[in-house]
Formats: structure tokens, C-alpha cells, sequence
């Protein structure tokens, strides 16, 4: 949620996606947001490239959003956000492979008689949308992306982007106080469900937090064991996360997946008067 954090942040990306196949998934994005008391909410723009099999496929992404807050009482406040942006699609057609390429004794020899079909491109509007309520220590929401089912085919016909939904929730338990020589430490549970055309994932997971630090360890049903690790200071965050393939695909053959996130807080102006934070985990 754009302007979450009271403060302007930037937040940096990268993500490997089973690095020991060929075919790999690595994903780059950058954001910006910050609070804006002029328009009691957030303003924001992120940015995302995506490539898919060495580059035969690769999408980059740059978005708008915008977030109001409503503060329902002291103790409880709603955000509503909008996210609004242009994609651009690339398929390589030279890295595809196909039947007529094989020699059953020497393998792809063969230039392939099949033409591309299409320009291998393919740009289009797409539009999101979210809501979270959040009070101390406890946190909920729901968010639809691809609302206007963009048509996302790069050869002739059509192929239309399903709706994808998102429900979450988390908390924050502290245990214990702050001492001259100890911290507080903070118990963060959560889950995540997503639903998008028949498909559907889980995830749960738990963070802890003690001072500066942070450990994690998440299950996505049937696919992988997460376990994440991260630092913050008032000015910057980092934090890793790696995924340990548990499908039948397996760990050996997918070599997981690794990721790395980074956040810097910029200089911030005083927040606005009885303006309260998400209880959500950084990492």
C-alpha cells in the first residue's frame, strides 16, 4: 500500500526462480512511494521486468498507484488503493524449439518450417485494486488484480489475463519488554491465499523479530519451504529469502529459488498527527 509507512521509501527486487533448469524465472522490480497528507493517502510507482526462459519471453511493467486512508476510530483504520499501469510483452521466436528441428540420432539440427505467427508482441492496459483494515497489531485485507482481463497473446488470437485474488491477514504478539540491555521480541504470524482461474495457493508462515533482526519460515502448500532472513535500521532494509522446492519437481532439479529485497527510507518530514503504521512484517 503506497504511503503505508508515513515516510518516502524505495524499495529494490530480485528474484531467481529455480536457477538450475534452462528455462529459469528472474524478476527485477524497483518502487517508490510516499505519504501525502494533501490527499490522505499514499502515491506511488513501481516498476517490473520479468524473464522467462533465457528471455523468450519478457515482460516489463510500470504502474500507478494510489492509496487513501480512512481512519475508522482510534483504534482502527481502512486503506483503499488503486493501481493502474502498462505492460509490454516480447516473445523471442528464434529460442523456441519445435518437432521438426529433431534428428532422432543428432538431436536439434534442423531449421524449423513453422513461421511466426503474429509480431511476437504485445502491449496493454492493466488495472488493480486492494483493500487492508489494520489496528494495533493486527492487520487483514483483500486485493484483485488484472480487473479489466487484458489480452496479453503475442501471436494471432486472443488470450486474456484472468482475474487474480488475493486474501491475507497477519498479527503482531509482542513477548516481553524493551530493556537497557534487551529488546522487544515480536511473534508474526500470517497467511496469504491466492485464487486465479481454477488455481489455487496457500501460503503460511511465521516471522520473529528481535531488535533488528529478523527470521522467518513460510510453507507454500505443496510447492516449497521458505525460510527468510532480514535486517532493518532506521534508514534501510535487506532481506533474503530462500525457497526449497518440495513438489515432485524437487529441490536437486530446480535448485529453489532465491530472492533479495532491499528498502531505503528517505528523509522523512514529521508524520502526520495520530498517523498509524501497518502492523505488517518487513520481510
Amino acid at each position: 500500500m503506497a504511503g503505508a509507512s508515513g515516510c518516502p521509501r524505495i524499495a529494490i527486487n530480485y528474484r531467481n526462480e529455480w536457477p538450475q533448469l534452462t528455462g529459469n524465472y528472474v524478476t527485477y522490480s524497483a518502487a517508490f512511494d510516499t505519504y501525502a497528507k494533501s490527499i490522505s493517502g499514499g502515491i506511488g510507482i513501481i516498476a517490473t521486468h520479468d524473464q522467462q526462459g533465457q528471455g523468450t519471453i519478457q515482460t516489463s511493467t510500470i504502474s500507478g498507484i494510489y492509496s487513501y486512508n480512512l481512519k475508522v476510530n482510534r483504534k482502527f483504520a481502512i486503506m483503499f488503493a488503486g493501481k493502474a499501469g502498462y505492460a509490454q510483452k516480447f516473445l523471442d521466436w528464434s529460442k523456441l524449439t519445435f518437432g521438426d528441428m529433431i534428428d532422432a540420432r543428432r538431436g536439434f539440427i534442423y531449421q524449423t518450417g513453422d513461421v511466426p505467427r503474429g509480431n511476437g508482441r504485445r502491449g496493454y492496459f492493466d488495472a488493480s485494486a486492494g483493500i487492508i483494515g489494520y489496528g494495533r497489531g493486527f492487520y487483514f485485507g483483500f486485493a484483485a488484480n488484472h480487473l479489466n482481463r487484458p489480452d496479453e497473446s503475442m501471436i494471432l488470437g486472443t488470450s486474456r489475463l484472468p482475474m487474480r485474488f488475493t486474501g491475507h491477514a497477519g498479527a503482531e504478539i509482542k513477548i516481553g519488554g524493551r530493556g537497557r540491555y534487551t529488546s522487544t521480541t515480536s511473534i508474526m504470524p500470517n497467511i496469504i491465499y491466492q485464487y486465479q482461474n481454477g488455481f489455487q495457493e496457500l501460503s503460511i508462515g511465521t516471522y520473529i523479530k528481535y531488535g533488528n533482526f529478523t527470521v522467518g519460515a513460510w510453507y507454500r502448500n505443496r510447492d516449497a519451504f521458505i525460510l527468510c532472513f532480514g535486517i532493518t535500521t532506521e534508514k534501510f532494509k535487506l532481506g533474503y529469502s530462500y525457497d526449497l522446492t518440495v513438489s515432485k519437481l524437487g529441490n536437486g532439479v530446480s535448485g529453489g529459488s532465491h530472492e533479495v529485497s532491499m528498502g531505503i527510507n528517505l528523509k522523512c518530514k514529521k508524520r502526520p498527527k495520530n498517523f498509524r503504521r501497518i502492523s505488517c512484517p518487513s520481510f
